[in-house]
Order: C-alpha cells, then structure tokens, then sequence
C-alpha cells in the first residue's frame, strides 16, 4: 500500500538530484508507480512535501553528528574534527538527505526561503552547540593551544565545514580536496601554536 514515506522517499531523490524547481511531481508520481493526483491524498502539494522533507533531513544529520561524536569521544581532537570534515564528504556523495540538506539549505526555493532558513539556522546554531564543549574540553586538556578563544575556534570550524560543502556544490573531486587539505592544514596551524 502506498503511504506519504514512499513519496516522500522518492520526492528526495528528484529534490537531492534536480532542485526544487527541477523536480516536478508528475516525475515524482511516475517514479512511485501512481497518477500525479493521488499525491494529494497525502500531501497538499510540493511546498508541503518539501518542508517536510527539509525538516526530517536536518533532523537526520543532526542525529547523525550526535552519534559520530559520541563514537569518537575518545579519539584526539585532531583527529575528531578531520573525520567529521571527511564524513560529512562521504554522507554527501552516499545520501540524497545530504545531499538535499546542502542543496536546500544554499539554494531555498525563493516563496520557501524564510520558513527553510529557520531550518538551516536552527542546524547551524545546533552544531555550534554539539562542537563548543568538544573543543573547549580539547583545550581545557592541552589538546590544542590555551590562547585559543574556544567560541572563535568553533565558529572557524564551522567555516571551514561551510568552505567544504561550497566545493561540494561546485567544485567537484579535485577542487573539493585543494580546498579541504588547505583550509584544514591552516585552521589546525592556527588552533596548535602554542
């Protein structure tokens, strides 16, 4: 039986893939195996399908760091950061909910922008909330240098994070690694000197 997971499981795809604006529900419908009105017996039309879907996603990775923090707990902090910067290129190309949170959150449908940057925000202020206390501990315990302010070495983590979903979007393989190997040997440098 058709339930709103199974089109919201394919409307990911088309929206991961295509935009917003590239994906239209009759595509959607035929992908299920159903006529494009039956959408509606779920669903009041795209926008809802979409925020929706931009809800569950940012949810998802937010569970995801959550649980990638608590399984590297006791790895150097060098090392915890450098991984979620890798994973977060490995979710990209694995998963179309990644895929979708980036894409959405860089390119929001015009009429969605406002409800979908709430989404986007709320994600952001979230991970600034899970990495503070994870450097602060770092540094609390000579991980890395004791004249690093912690809230300004978490905000330049989360802009190295931002640099790298940037070449994702854009780049491609081969920028996105120049990118990351630069950006990282520098904001390691920096959080190091003693």
């Amino acid at each position: 039986m058709l339930t709103a997971n199974q089109i919201k499981a394919v409307s990911l795809k088309h929206f991961a893939q295509n935009g917003y604006e590239g994906a239209s529900l009759s595509h959607i419908a035929n992908d299920v195996g159903i006529k494009k009105q039956s959408i509606y017996t779920h669903f009041k039309g795209k926008d809802e399908i979409f925020l929706e879907l931009c809800k569950d996603s940012f949810q998802q990775e937010l569970a995801d760091v959550m649980e990638f923090i608590n399984r590297h707990s006791a790895q150097p902090i060098k090392d915890l950061l450098y991984g979620f910067l890798k994973l977060g290129i490995e979710r990209y190309e694995k998963y179309d909910s990644t895929r979708f949170m980036i894409r959405t959150a860089f390119f929001p449908p015009q009429h969605l922008n406002a409800e979908i940057m709430k989404d986007v925000y709320g994600y952001l202020d979230r991970l600034e909330e899970i990495f503070f206390p994870v450097i602060k501990e770092a540094a609390e315990n000579g991980e890395i240098s004791s004249e690093i302010e912690v809230y300004q070495a978490t905000s330049a983590f989360l802009g190295v994070l931002d640099g790298i979903y940037v070449e994702m979007l854009y780049g491609g393989p081969e920028r996105l690694k120049k990118r990351l190997d630069a950006s990282w040997y520098l904001f390691w440098r920096g959080l190091s000197i003693h």
